[in-house]
């Protein structure tokens, strides 16, 4: 009977303690689960604020060296002075009177035909001929010698000859009778600029 009692007791007071608990007990386990989610959000913000960050290495930019540039300097070009020439004189040669002359060495034949040759053989040597106005080269410039007709004639014994060509043969080529009759002299002959040159001249018995 006692125990009866006792345990009728105990179920009464269990059941009064779950009348009494029953309704707190979603409340206690919501509370339970808000404060765990508190927790977890402030270790999470904790993380968060222990969590060190890095920052990017700042870039040095070095700029480029600036360049300087140096125009060039304006070169001054001084004009050479203008030299005026003022040309010699050119002299007109008088034709000379008929002189006698007398042919040195032998007057045997040494040289070729003249008439219409351009080139005279005198002793196997061939030379130039002129038949007019030509130039020399003479005392490190150039000479003009003039017309032939400014020679004049001349008289060997009793035949009259007439200045017929210059001939470039040198002095010691320069003597004797060509095939066709004409006579070589060496003698001086003024030139146009007024010098006097030795030349070579082939007098003929035709002009």
């Amino acid at each position: 009977m006692t125990n009866k009692t006792s345990l009728t007791i105990i179920t009464a007071g269990l059941l009064a303690a779950t009348v009494l608990f029953a309704p707190n007990a979603p409340s206690a386990a919501q509370g339970m689960a808000a404060t765990t989610n508190e927790f977890s959000a402030q270790q999470q913000d904790s993380k968060k604020a222990t969590r060190a960050v890095t920052p990017r290495a700042t870039r040095t930019v070095t700029p480029r060296a600036t360049r300087t540039v140096t125009p060039r300097a304006t070169r001054t070009v001084t004009p050479r002075a203008t030299r005026t020439v003022t040309p010699r004189a050119t002299r007109t040669v008088t034709p000379r009177a008929i002189r006698t002359v007398t042919p040195r060495g032998s007057r045997a034949v040494t040289g070729g035909r003249l008439r219409g040759a351009g080139r005279a053989a005198i002793q196997g040597h061939n030379y130039s001929v002129w038949r007019g106005r030509h130039r020399v080269r003479h005392g490190g410039g150039w000479r003009t010698f003039g017309a032939l007709s400014a020679l004049g004639a001349i008289i060997i014994g009793s035949n009259q000859y007439y200045p017929y060509a210059y001939i470039s043969a040198p002095e010691n080529y320069c003597e004797g009778l060509t095939e066709d009759g004409c006579e070589l002299m060496w003698q001086d002959v003024e030139t146009i600029e007024g010098d006097v040159v030795p030349q070579c001249v082939a007098y003929c018995p035709w002009q």
